[in-house]
């Protein structure tokens, strides 16, 4: 199936692209039976607002990949406060609970953030995430945070300025080769820029010409 699906709740919706229009394949409270996912690439990200977390995860086939082929999102109530070194107490909940959405784990997890805080005796948010799901974790991180064997910085296409990954499950330069080569020719690439517009309540983030599902 080449389409978007989009799960906001627990309200699933899957949608299927055509030559000439958008067909709506199925809308019901729960992924209908047959329906599977390839093991694909995932590229993640969370935003708060005041009252909730919104958690999306897109999923793609290939590095070089312009365009998702499933979105997902998921509302997630009483979001854990900021607390400064373990931020991944606030951001790992929302994380696996839009990932449990998905009818088969992706092979691959970015996340924006860090997989190893400059060594890899000290965990972050990535770290965590391949302890919990047993799969491979690659951070994409704009900012620096603390340097180390564990991080890498590069910069991608026309950029001056640098990204910085980590990975766990995954050799360092394999991770940032991969990183390297996903699509775009600027700092960040297409799809995490994509992903991030998507957890922020824009729908039409991954594919404006696609419906879109709203919260419940």
């Amino acid at each position: 199936m080449n389409g978007i699906l989009a799960v906001c709740g627990d309200d699933v919706k899957c949608y299927q692209r055509s030559a000439d229009n958008v067909s709506k394949l199925l809308q019901s409270n729960g992924p209908k039976p047959g329906i599977t996912l390839a093991r694909m690439i995932a590229c993640t990200d969370v935003h708060y607002t005041d009252t909730h977390a919104l958690a999306a995860c897109i999923l793609f086939h290939a590095w070089a990949d312009e365009n998702a082929d499933f979105a997902v999102t998921e509302r997630v109530e009483d979001a854990a406060p900021y607390e400064p070194g373990r931020f991944y107490r606030r951001e790992l909940p929302p994380l696996l609970s839009v990932i449990s959405k998905l009818a088969v784990r992706p092979k691959v997890i970015i996340i924006d953030g860090y997989v190893w805080l400059g060594n890899w005796d000290h965990p972050g948010l990535g770290a965590h995430l391949h302890k919990a799901l047993d799969e491979t974790v690659i951070g994409v991180a704009k900012n620096p945070f603390r340097f180390g064997p564990a991080v890498r910085s590069v910069r991608r296409g026309t950029s001056t300025r640098p990204i910085y990954v980590s990975a766990a499950g995954m050799d360092l330069n394999e991770a940032t080769a991969c990183i390297v080569g996903l699509h775009g020719e600027i700092r960040v690439p297409t799809l995490l820029k994509r992903v991030d517009r998507l957890c922020r309540g824009r729908l039409n983030a991954v594919a404006s010409d696609l419906p879109t599902a709203t919260d419940h």
